[in-house]
């Protein structure tokens, strides 16, 4: 792994990698550079077969990404500012369709564009000093990167205009009560622990783990009569597959399935 990289991945074994965001002098604050680094990193991962969990961080103890980079867009033309918009949602678009789950371990600071980047990942795994925002009308503007869709279909329609509307901050533990955070753990535990999380999904069936956040993603868009139908479908072709003969049969033989 090199150090000079915006962003850095690591193998940790298991099919398991860490992406690691590092502009530590910035917070690791999202701009153009960082953005384009993280889109590059989406493509080699996608090209690895074998990889079948993502962890991702941010370099330091202070933040996982504070935020976008307010002094570059201090700068920018509403084109401009509009064509930055693009680039993260379309970024973060790629992220969050992976077939393979992506666990945010939030280290620190999650605000503006760090908060959205968090929200599309697949889990929150929070450190006891996290701290979550939107204070983009604090800096009269919208968010930009997804966080005015995502953070209410994540939280609710209430609690999430309450802080996209007041910019207000929530901690790790009412980020965990109000359904932002899957977990919180001390900060030297969180990625151990997302290490752990990551080797219980690796544990099951790959084609099973792909297809259930595909269902999960795509069920959401649809109504629920339309989604079942989806389901059953996800179901029946899981039944043409040598991982589901291997899964029930280690069961009945009460043995541990042996998956590729």
């Amino acid at each position: 792994m090199t150090t000079e990289q915006p962003v850095q991945l690591e193998s940790l074994g298991e099919g398991i990698v860490l992406l690691t965001l590092s502009r530590p002098k910035a917070l690791n604050a999202l701009d153009m550079g960082l953005l384009t680094a993280l889109d590059q990193a989406i493509t080699e991962i996608s090209a690895q077969e074998d990889t079948r969990a993502i962890l991702m961080t941010g370099a330091g103890d202070k933040a996982f990404v504070a935020g976008a980079d307010i002094r570059a867009m201090s700068q920018m033309s509403a084109v401009e500012a509009e064509a930055f918009a693009r680039k993260g949602q379309q970024v973060f678009r790629r992220l969050e369709d992976l077939p393979i789950p992506v666990i945010a371990l939030v280290n620190g600071f999650a605000l503006g564009g760090g908060c959205e980047l968090a929200l599309s990942c697949d889990f929150i795994l929070a450190a006891e000093n996290a701290v979550f925002g939107q204070p983009e009308v604090c800096l009269g503007v919208t968010a930009g990167f997804g966080g005015s869709q995502r953070l209410p279909r994540q939280i609710g329609p209430g609690m999430a205009m309450e802080l996209l509307l007041t910019g207000r901050n929530v901690k790790a533990e009412e980020a965990k009560q109000i359904g932002l955070a899957n977990h919180i753990y001390p900060q030297d535990q969180l990625r151990d622990e997302g290490i752990k999380l990551a080797q219980k999904i690796v544990a099951c069936g790959p084609n099973a783990v792909r297809l259930t956040k595909q269902l999960v993603m795509r069920g959401m868009s649809l109504d629920l009569e339309n989604a079942c139908v989806l389901e059953s479908q996800g179901f029946g072709l899981c039944f043409s597959t040598d991982e589901q003969t291997e899964g029930m049969q280690a069961f009945l033989e009460k043995r541990p399935a042996k998956f590729n």
